[in-house]
């Protein structure tokens, strides 16, 4: 079965690279290079509460947090103002007026790259909570020889109930396959949760400016523009994570999920062929045998086929979420798949009809 061979080929061959990856034969930086970290905020109040004190206390010899303001009306620009006085770290740009015509996080973000003082500029959202003080020195260690980018992981926090399991097995296989490709030379996006790259690379090229008229896309569609083998790298240790909380409601997640896919069409048409590739090939594996169980082909050769097929699924699985350090939701991962395959499969039909989101 085709269907069956391809999906083999992407487990063993592409997933596999991060399932079985070795970060300690990976080479780290021995110069602690000033960091800008950069958090875009609108209406961030009590998460800045929260969350930003962590920023403002990393074990790091030299970096500056700078957070840009995008007009909030609620009481964040007062909060940045007592912390900024506290903290000679924090750097605050404030937006004023409703100046994002384009909408989304891309202009505040190039703003706040544009102010950073340093070169190496490390991305996080306003709700983000880096797993510990080694979070900045953990990141900016992948920074070795060629190296412009790294791309980090920004897991969703525990928490009780089935959506959050399915929401964290999402995130997981999103960075499966991101770490993977990289890994395998053909890196293709990262997350603004958790992000790094070299200000004079945004600049070099342009910025945001050949796709700033999409509202999404900050990190994965820069990403897809500007990474190459030869400049990027990726960051599995814990200590480089950042945690967020996760959705709460299948509607607002299921929004989240929207808003994200809207930029998978515009990515090279290499990486639009192989991401493709594997999702249907997946389709097709699941609907065949479904199709061959009806007609009544023979239930032993069934079993032994999708079997084939499971164990491989669960052998990555498993030796990914010890890598990421990710827990409690192995035993449901062969069903969160097809559910995942199902929901991002309507997205992608009706991505095709979707109006431009705001962030």
């Amino acid at each position: 079965m085709a269907a069956l061979f391809i999906q083999l080929i992407y487990f063993w061959f592409v997933f596999s690279k991060l399932a079985f990856y070795n970060a300690a034969k990976r080479p780290v930086s021995d110069v602690k290079e000033p960091v800008s970290v950069i958090i875009c905020a609108k209406n961030e109040y009590h998460n800045l509460v929260r969350f930003l004190p962590q920023m403002l206390e990393q074990d790091y010899p030299e970096y500056e947090v700078v957070v840009v303001n995008d007009a909030s009306d609620d009481d964040t620009y007062y909060l940045l103002r007592e912390l900024s006085d506290k903290h000679p770290r924090l750097s605050v740009v404030n937006i004023s007026q409703n100046l994002n015509f384009f909408k989304g996080k891309k202009f505040p973000l190039s703003i706040g790259i544009k102010s950073a003082k340093y070169d190496l500029v490390l991305l996080a959202d306003a709700d983000c909570s880096p797993a510990g003080p080694d979070w900045i020195s953990s990141m900016q260690s992948a920074f070795t020889g060629k190296t412009e980018i790294v791309l980090g992981y920004g897991p969703y926090t525990p928490q009780p109930g089935l959506l959050n399991k399915l929401i964290r097995f999402d995130t997981l296989m999103v960075a499966i396959q991101y770490m993977s490709f990289s890994l395998s030379g053909m890196p293709y996006m990262g997350v603004g949760r958790n992000l790094a790259y070299k200000k004079s690379l945004f600049f070099q090229v342009g910025g945001f400016v050949k796709h700033y008229r999409i509202s999404s896309g900050d990190d994965d569609l820069f990403i897809n523009q500007v990474a190459k083998k030869s400049n990027t790298r990726i960051q599995v240790e814990a200590a480089s994570y950042t945690y967020s909380k996760s959705k709460q409601t299948l509607a607002s997640w299921y929004r989240q999920k929207k808003r994200h896919l809207t930029t998978g069409s515009l990515y090279r048409f290499g990486h639009k062929f192989v991401l493709g590739l594997y999702s249907l090939s997946q389709m097709l594996f699941f609907g065949l045998m479904i199709a061959l169980a009806i007609l009544g082909v023979d239930w032993k050769l069934l079993s032994g086929i999708f079997g084939l097929r499971l164990i491989t699924q669960l052998i990555i699985v498993k030796k990914s979420m010890i890598r990421l350090n990710e827990k409690h939701f192995f035993l449901l991962s062969p069903l969160f798949e097809i559910w995942l395959m199902l929901i991002n499969l309507l997205l992608g039909i009706r991505g095709v009809f979707s109006k431009k989101t705001q962030w």
